[in-house]
């Protein structure tokens, strides 16, 4: 066992007896209520962050998500001079570059209680990285725990485990359930994904309105997918006209100058 396993098996222990079984069925009203925002504002720029995953940074020393704007802006002191840009914009903490220095920060955010983090340490022994032995039962486990915790993106990946059989035995319908849980709780992917299933198993009215959720959060492949519907006639000019109009909406919320920059100069800071 490494150095990381053993520092960290403490905090898993309490998760062994943890069950991954389907719980009760969701309700039509509460999977198609709109959905709470899953990351809230940027605590640097207090704009809306986005949905789209190179768009935003969690920074495990704070436990703090900033967008990709605020991320690669230049900092300035007290007299406008630019400084050490290799550290955490909102706590100054510089940025870790070991292993070892990130499993550490990432471990007193899970003391603490963080979501985000255990969902990390759930991807780390998913993907065995980090100085951590592979172990997709623990991931799965860390998983359930972050989603319990607030996190919907972790529901979204038992859902997604489900889905293709990875470290499970294949079950669509434990899938699409826990997207479902992940969707209701403001994952726009998971919604796009309840959204295909839906499509594919010929509920093509159910389907659109999930899409219509997941394009409300900014899910650009949702639209895409309701301009398939307009063009193979399941889905009305109206609809796409409305769906574009919610995404451009959504734009109108995250776009700023600042993140246009970070974005222009890198393909890691796209935001959209």
């Amino acid at each position: 066992m490494s150095t990381s396993d053993t520092k960290l098996n403490d905090l898993c222990e309490d998760l062994d007896g943890c069950k991954l079984d389907a719980e009760k069925k969701i309700s039509d009203e509460e999977l198609f209520k709109e959905p709470p925002s899953q990351f809230g504002d940027c605590p640097i720029c207090f704009l809306q962050l986005p949905s789209f995953n190179t768009g935003r940074r969690y920074q495990s020393c704070c436990g703090k998500v900033i967008c990709s704007g605020c991320v690669h802006a230049p900092v300035y002191d007290n007299k406008g001079k630019k400084v050490d840009n290799q550290k955490c914009p909102f706590c100054r903490t510089p940025t870790p570059s070991t292993d070892e220095e990130i499993a550490i920060m990432n471990n007193e955010r899970i003391k603490a209680g963080d979501p985000i983090a255990i969902h990390n340490l759930g991807n780390y022994y998913r993907d065995g990285r980090n100085g951590f032995t592979q172990d997709m039962n623990k991931a799965l486990e860390l998983y359930r725990r972050a989603g319990e915790l607030g996190y919907a993106k972790a529901y979204n990946n038992i859902g997604y485990h489900y889905d293709l059989g990875i470290g499970v035995e294949l079950d669509e319908e434990k899938a699409e359930h826990y997207y479902e849980i992940a969707a209701i709780r403001g994952d726009s992917q998971a919604r796009h994904n309840v959204g295909c299933m839906e499509r594919d198993e010929g509920n093509v009215d159910r389907a659109l309105k999930h899409f219509m959720i997941a394009v409300s959060s900014g899910h650009s492949n949702s639209l895409t997918r309701i301009k398939e519907l307009y063009t193979n006639g399941n889905a009305t000019k109206d609809d796409y006209a409305k769906a574009l109009q919610l995404y451009q909406a959504y734009l109108a919320e995250i776009k700023s100058v600042q993140r246009d920059t970070a974005a222009a100069a890198d393909a890691r800071y796209r935001y959209y």
